[in-house]
């Protein structure tokens, strides 16, 4: 036997051709699907984690490192087990197996996220583990059952690699730019499932092997069924979120959005001047405070979400002119059909990314610009930089002012940070919190939450803001002078460069903001 492909010497040196019943195209087909398979499932999961892990980069890099860790072993296993059974045995319950799980998947991670939470990564991990080895395994099956001689190996080895290789990027391409922005998550796994299940039956079929396909195309239908009563599930998915939209069952008119399972926004549809969350009333407060009372305003928003506040000064300052970066597009149709603002209340909402619309406003266009764009609980890190809030600095007037909302928890690393890039930025940086949150020295106790930073070049009227503040029952402090250097303490500065933020972020509640 010949210790590279498992022939036989003699066929070897003979170059006799076998009769493996899978010619060149089929073999290119089964190898460029089962590798854009892979790469469907791995973005999917992420999406479909992000609602009960959090979109953060330790989600991304777990997802990535246990798809890249079942490509590997499909990889190793496929190929020994290729050379101990005939490989025609195993391409068809490989397929169908791991169609199976995959259609699976949606119902089971969001029962298991309701249910079972302590199980959580383990069962997400399996769900990608596994498909992924056996969709891995099909190419060195291929691999084996197309080399017919040692003259044409590197030609069949060279060329089934390649086409994985396109099919990976297909599979890419095709689920970032198509799939996630046409389909909810649910249906691209099921849909997933039923193509690898009927694959299974097309090569059991031309193998004249049926097996237990049947058995599998039973098991997809049942994923299907599960996933449409499955807990966890969604008004709509958005390229970015799992989102719904709540009544409030004190109020008629109040809706909640909830985006990945966070409440992100509250909306009372017929009295805009209702903020119900405290930080939105400490926003709102420092607005009222630092411009005079009705006076219309320039203002630029990073993150729309139930566009909150755009509603709130159209209503309070009559002629404001709020334009909105809101880079889900899901959520500004969102917006319009279910929360409902009108042409007529001055907010133009633009879908796009909040520093690349920064770029597009002129020097010294708005009077305020408001930050608060987030991804799960996470202020995304280059909305969080030097070089970002320069760019804040540059399109505000000269009596202009910044305000963002972020949230952290724990010892507050990460708003501790961003208190020093602001800081190194703007002249005057005051800080908005519970006491505990933002007190100086070691009898403060920070349980985290919100927080609210605002930062000028002019001098911020504190004593106005703490009126404000107290008129609304916010119940919160204002730190600002030594008192809040001492509470930066030796906290990094955020660079477009070094900006950790996913790491300097600590554990927190997913009850709401």
């Amino acid at each position: 036997m010949s210790p590279v492909t498992g022939l036989s010497s003699s066929s070897v040196a003979e170059g006799a051709p076998r009769d493996h019943g899978l010619g060149p195209r089929g073999a290119a087909v089964l190898v460029f699907g089962s590798s854009a398979a892979v790469l469907v499932v791995e973005i999917v999961a992420l999406r479909l984690l992000a609602p009960y892990l959090g979109l953060t980069l330790e989600t991304s890099t777990m997802v990535i490192g246990i798809a890249l860790t079942a490509i590997a072993l499909g990889s190793w296993l496929g190929g020994r087990m290729a050379d101990q059974v005939d490989p025609r045995r195993l391409l068809g319950p490989s397929l169908g197996v791991s169609g199976a799980v995959v259609a699976l998947t949606p119902a089971v991670l969001r029962s298991t996220a309701e249910w079972a939470p302590a199980v959580l990564l383990l069962i997400a991990s399996l769900t990608i583990l596994v498909p992924g080895a056996l969709l891995s395994a099909v190419t060195p099956m291929v691999t084996k059952l197309r080399l017919t001689s040692l003259a044409e190996t590197g030609t069949v080895v060279g060329r089934l690699s390649g086409v994985g290789t396109v099919g990976a990027i297909f599979g890419t391409v095709l689920t970032g730019f198509v799939l996630v922005s046409r389909l909810p998550v649910s249906g691209i796994l099921i849909g997933l499932g039923t193509l690898l299940v009927v694959g299974s039956a097309l090569f059991e079929w031309r193998m004249r092997r049926w097996g237990g396909t049947p058995a599998l195309t039973l098991v997809v239908v049942a994923g299907g069924l599960a996933t449409m009563v499955a807990p966890g599930g969604c008004d709509i998915e958005t390229r970015y979120h799992c989102a719904r939209v709540v009544a409030d069952p004190d109020r008629d008119s109040g809706r909640i959005l909830v985006l990945d399972g966070v409440r992100h926004s509250y909306v009372d549809i017929d009295d805009p001047t209702f903020l119900k969350f405290t930080y939105v009333r400490a926003i709102a407060s420092v607005v009222d405070a630092a411009f005079p009372e009705g006076e219309p305003l320039a203002a630029h928003h990073l993150g729309g979400g139930g566009l909150t506040l755009p509603r709130y000064l159209a209503a309070t300052r009559p002629g404001t002119r709020s334009l909105v970066s809101e880079i889900d597009s899901g959520v500004v149709r969102i917006d319009r059909d279910r929360l409902g603002p009108r042409p007529e209340h001055g907010i133009d909402v633009r879908a796009e990314d909040g520093r690349l619309g920064l770029r597009r406003l002129g020097t010294g266009s708005r009077d305020l610009v408001v930050g608060d764009a987030f991804g799960g609980v996470s202020v995304p890190w280059h909305l969080t930089t030097v070089e970002a809030m320069t760019d804040v600095r540059r399109v505000l007037d000269e009596d202009g002012l910044y305000v963002a909302n972020l949230i952290d928890h724990g010892d507050l690393a990460f708003a501790r940070a961003e208190a020093a890039t602001l800081s190194e930025t703007f002249e005057h940086v005051a800080l908005l919190g519970e006491p505990g949150d933002i007190g100086p020295g070691p009898s403060a106790t920070p349980e985290g939450g919100n927080l609210v930073m605002v930062a000028s070049n002019r001098t911020i009227d504190l004593r106005a803001m703490r009126e404000a503040l107290n008129t609304r029952k916010t119940g919160w402090e204002i730190s600002t002078g030594d008192d809040l250097t001492s509470w930066i303490g030796d906290a990094p500065l955020l660079t477009d460069d070094y900006a950790p933020v996913d790491q300097l972020l600590q554990p927190y509640s997913r009850s709401g903001r």
